[in-house]
């Protein structure tokens, strides 16, 4: 390690910083480096520099079989030595011969409405068993780096199934090095041996299947030691010695869902660190194409957790940008008050068309049943997902709901200035092989009608071959809209692609939950969102809001906690640091409801300025007497607050959030009821002085440090 701090840099150091700018202007100005402003990539002798104003890696080239040997903090201004050894970083098989000198690939891919424009560096290593391409992104004003692995090859020496660990106390003592041997034969995508026995990390394992699952966030702390195995999409090692380190962003499944698994994502030893489970098996490899495997995000910061989380939030944003007039969105859906297809035709739709407008929501999704098919969820008869495409008609709307088709319905929508959604679910028999019909039933329903947002139902991916296809599906989607479309991908059962993989073309539906079934609990809403919000950008969440007047008898009299127990813009307000959606048919509202619409219309006005920043959780976990919330980091000077008081006897509270400390911040007050001390400097914590002076209550603040 080699921190550098002010007033207390040596010559050495100033004079390697000017060398390494010297490097990096060259860079810059080399033909290899990109117009993306300051993203480049260099192979000068056996060393390969990529990287932009934020970070660089280095690698011994090694014939294309890279090892990294070097990362550099340069908004930290720290360097983090790698000892990688001979070891390749990534690997497949033991010990293949290598052939040829390996290739390397510059080109600039340009941005979209979609994603920003990036550096992608394609390194590809050959050997007498198979090959392998490293894809890298490097975007600009990110301190992250992602790559994308492929292997083509023999399929028989494809190696993915490694050694577990077991547990350590069926093992034998160490007396010999011999006995820490207990991984073998290990796929690797990344490795860092970075040395030190310093190291605290961080791993977090995510769960989807929300129809199962309600705790969909598992963070582990340890320090490391001995070699051990741990699950999940998130690595975090901070060096104590010095306040800096790295993180990891593994772009898969969840650990549940994840193809060819060996049980772990990821090993640690002491200061060394590996990042295996591919997702491929050997019955997956051919000798003819590339194969993707599951992607990998290195970050690197100084400083505490809040730095480490804002470094991986700045790379989230550049995959899937946030366009106001596509992604924002206050929809509603019918289903959450069990209808299920039962009501849903073109005069229910009118009608409900008109309370989404009195409300002040923007959008409606009409969700399963609009089609002629019938799905294993209708209430007239059982149909079925498989063969879908033996009923030529299956996707087409209702001749019997929908006479004129959807054009009355849109028409008036349009009117009112309030978009169409659709439910959707592929055809999912043999891994998805009609993934183009489905793909052009979507693209035709735009052309037609001008609907741009889809639910995506029912996906059980369960193969390599079935992920290519969904991916080609939604890409198809994407290309034939020109980028605006957006894909709200369910996430509530099967094997599907959870937090961290194939989020780049829309949004996510989280969950399933219902009054009629007494498990819709507000606060439990809340710390779902929450607990995410830390790793996955809450804005890309699809977060329900209940009619709580509904189904008051399925809870139990005493039940303080009980949905009726809280104010309708509440329970709205619980979703504002996500897309808020009301799960409910609207037009069954009472009157009271509707009081909600100034809420919902000043809330529209900031809704774009308030997503755009960084979101992290404050507070306290909720759990339904706790004081949360959010905070929305515009840049270093400005932000929001969104302070919520559950179920407290306190007016007032210190609420922990991520302002820097001794400063003091004015507020200006957006929606709600609440208010910050601005007489009080922020503690050392970051905690400012809150007061909201009801019960079940919130407040929503600008501010800004002063």
């Amino acid at each position: 390690m080699f921190p550098i701090y002010k007033n207390k840099i040596s010559e050495n150091v100033i004079w390697s910083y000017l060398k390494m700018f010297m490097i990096i202007l060259i860079l810059f100005l080399s033909k290899t480096a990109s117009a993306q402003d300051m993203c480049y990539a260099k192979l000068s002798g056996d060393t390969l520099r990529i990287g932009n104003e934020c970070i660089e890696r280095c690698f011994v080239w090694n014939k294309g079989w890279l090892i990294t040997n070097l990362l550099v903090d340069k908004v930290g201004l720290w360097s983090m030595k790698v000892n990688n050894g001979k070891s390749p970083d990534t690997r497949f098989w033991q010990q293949p011969q290598i052939n040829g000198e390996g290739d390397l690939k510059v080109e600039e891919v340009k941005g979209n409405s979609r994603h920003s424009g990036y550096l992608r560096v394609i390194v590809i290593a050959h050997s007498n068993l198979m090959d392998v391409k490293r894809s890298f992104r490097i975007y600009d004003n990110c301190s992250a780096i992602a790559c994308d692995y492929y292997v083509k090859g023999l399929s028989d020496k494809f190696v993915s199934i490694s050694e577990t660990n077991g547990n350590a106390v069926d093992r034998k003592n160490i007396e010999d090095t011999q006995d820490l041997r207990i991984f073998s034969h290990n796929s690797c995508l990344d490795h860092l041996a970075l040395g030190g026995n310093a190291w605290e990390v961080q791993t977090v394992e995510f769960f989807d299947a929300t129809d199962w699952n309600n705790n969909l966030v598992q963070e582990k702390t340890f320090v490391s030691y001995r070699q051990q195995s741990h699950r999940g999409n998130f690595l975090m090692a901070s060096n104590t010695l010095d306040n800096t380190g790295f993180f990891w962003l593994k772009e898969s499944p969840c650990s549940t869902s994840e193809l060819s698994y060996n049980g772990a994502d990821f090993i640690t030893s002491f200061g060394d660190f590996s990042c295996v489970s591919p997702g491929l098996t050997s019955t997956d490899i051919s000798p003819s194409k590339w194969v993707k495997a599951y992607s990998c995000v290195t970050g690197i910061f100084k400083g505490g957790e809040d730095k480490a989380l804002r470094a991986l939030r700045s790379y989230q944003k550049k995959i899937n940008l946030l366009q106001a007039n596509r992604d924002e969105m206050m929809m509603a859906n019918t289903w959450g008050d069990r209808s299920q297809d039962e009501k849903i035709n073109e005069s229910f739709c009118l009608h409900e068309l008109d309370a989404i407008h009195r409300l002040g929501l923007n959008c409606f999704q009409i969700d399963d049943g609009w089609q002629t098919g019938k799905s294993p969820n209708s209430k007239f008869s059982k149909g079925s997902f498989n063969d879908i495409w033996k009923q030529k008609n299956y996707w087409k709307p209702n001749p019997q709901k929908f006479p004129n088709g959807f054009t009355p319905i849109v028409e008036k929508a349009n009117r009112l200035g309030i978009r169409i959604g659709l439910w959707f679910n592929p055809s999912i028999q043999n891994d998805f092989a009609d993934w183009g019909k489905d793909a052009s039933v979507m693209i035709g329903l735009y052309k037609q009608y001008g609907i741009k947002i889809f639910k995506i139902d029912g996906l059980n991916v369960s193969s390599k071959l079935g992920e290519e296809r969904i991916r080609a599906m939604l890409d198809s989607v994407d290309l034939a809209t020109n980028h605006q479309a957006v894909i709200n991908l369910d996430v509530t059962a099967g094997r599907r692609f959870g937090y961290h993989m194939m989020n780049e073309y829309g949004n996510i539906f989280l969950e399933n939950r219902y009054t009629d079934w007494g498990n819709y609990y507000p606060w439990l809403t809340l710390r779902n969102l929450w607990q995410l919000s830390k790793y996955v950008p809450s804005e890309r969440l699809q977060i329900e809001f209940l009619n709580n007047y509904r189904n008051v008898e399925k809870y139990a009299p005493h039940d303080w906690l009980s949905p009726s127990n809280y104010r309708f813009d509440y329970i709205f307000a619980i979703c504002m640091a996500a897309q808020p959606l009301a799960w409910m048919e609207t037009s069954a509202l009472c009157d009271n409801a509707f009081n909600i619409r100034e809420t919902v219309k000043i809330y529209e006005k900031i809704q774009h300025d308030f997503h755009s920043g960084t979101i992290l959780p404050i507070g306290e976990e909720p759990s339904g007497k706790s004081w949360t919330g959010f905070q929305s980091i515009l840049n270093d000077r400005e932000g929001y607050l969104l302070i919520y008081r559950e179920h407290t006897d306190s007016e007032n509270a210190f609420i922990k959030t991520w302002l820097p400390k001794d400063f003091r911040i004015k507020t200006k007050n957006i929606i709600g009821n609440g208010k910050i001390d601005e007489n009080s400097n922020v503690g050392s914590d970051g905690a400012v002085n809150v007061t909201i002076n009801r019960i079940n209550d919130y407040v929503l603040l600008k501010y800004e440090i002063l």
